[in-house]
């Protein structure tokens, strides 16, 4: 994989980072936040599809080694609305 590219966690789509939504579990507090902070994290393509794949198969639990919270997904389901509604061209 070329350098800043990452790879979707659900469809395995590779691209650069900037196109993903980062979900990062914080060190040394292991709070899960969206796009900040320092720690383990994955990386989701901003559709739909994938956040409720990623949801139904416990993907971001099982790669951030942490349980995630069900408002975080209802933060991503937000976010992927903004990304969708400032770029339309990449979904």
């Amino acid at each position: 994989m070329p350098p800043n590219y990452r790879r979707c966690l659900s469809c395995r789509k590779v691209a650069p980072k900037e196109e993903f939504l980062r979900v990062v579990r914080l060190y040394p507090s292991h709070e899960i936040a969206i796009n900040t902070g320092m720690g383990r994290s994955a990386y989701l393509c901003p559709s739909p599809n994938c956040i409720q794949a990623a949801q139904k198969k416990g993907r971001l639990s099982r790669a951030l080694k942490a349980t995630v919270p069900t408002e975080l997904y209802q933060h991503l389901q937000q976010k992927q609305v903004e990304v969708h509604a400032t770029q339309p061209e990449l979904y």
